[in-house]
């Protein structure tokens, strides 16, 4: 589908032409590397209207601090909070680093577009968001947590930042969507080792539920001011191999 295209359906949905073009570039950026559980299967599932969609809002940043700022997502979708927020650490980076919180923010999309766009524009970034609990134990088959990934980005002076994205689902609620697995495959990833992928999951759904404060979707992000240039080095050293976000 064409970015035109794209927009033109988006806007069917209500959305204005700036937050159509923003959700047109991160579902193409999906598809572009092969993530099509956040591609243009999104589209049609904001089409049915899984939650209440208001095109209308707009996050809030609630409070800002040096060091730290939190934002609440208002009632727009998620994709769009953390548009807003990317923007405003790129427009004012820390001076060293700051903690972000997002309260009432769902969905929020392949993390790893996110955290690229900040190490793209210098900075160490780290982001985690929860989902609804579609993961269970290991051991027993009740959802407890969120697929919850993590995903960190590492600029570079030498061009392409190192970007990590992980769910610590063997596959993503995306995957679902898009008719690539059945949620029975929606377990944490590592075989006889899912235990460590389990414990990543609900640390990280603890750690976004305890700093965002309600029952509610969040996500948590830290930026920082790299203090050296670590992946040239690297890249050196995997030379011929891909790295973590490459494509």
């Amino acid at each position: 589908m064409q970015s035109g295209d794209l927009i033109k359906r988006l806007e069917g949905l209500g959305f204005g032409e700036a937050d159509a073009r923003t959700l047109a570039d991160h579902f193409l950026a999906a598809e572009a590397r092969g993530k099509t559980g956040h591609g243009l299967s999104r589209v049609a599932w904001l089409e049915t209207r899984p939650f209440e969609l208001d095109p209308d809002a707009r996050p809030k940043c609630l409070l800002r601090e040096p060091g730290y700022e939190r934002w609440d997502g208002n009632g727009t979708l998620g994709y769009l909070t953390l548009a807003a927020i990317v923007d405003a650490q790129l427009a004012e980076p820390p001076d060293h680093a700051r903690l972000v919180v997002a309260q009432r923010t769902f969905p929020t999309g392949m993390l790893g577009y996110w955290t690229r766009r900040l190490a793209e524009g210098g900075v160490v970034a780290a982001l985690t968001a929860t989902s609804p609990a579609r993961l269970g134990h290991p051991d027993g088959d009740r959802k407890l947590t969120g697929t919850n990934p993590l995903s960190i980005a590492i600029p570079s002076s030498g061009g392409d930042p190192v970007v990590s994205d992980v769910s610590m689902g063997r596959v993503t609620y995306g995957d679902v969507l898009a008719g690539e697995a059945g949620e029975d495959e929606l377990v944490p990833f590592g075989g006889e080792h899912a235990h460590k992928a389990f414990a990543l999951a609900v640390g990280l759904q603890l750690l976004v539920d305890s700093l965002v404060g309600e029952p509610a979707h969040g996500a948590v992000l830290l930026v920082a001011r790299p203090e050296a240039d670590p992946v040239p080095e690297l890249r050196a050293r995997a030379a011929g191999l891909r790295l973590p976000g490459d494509r």
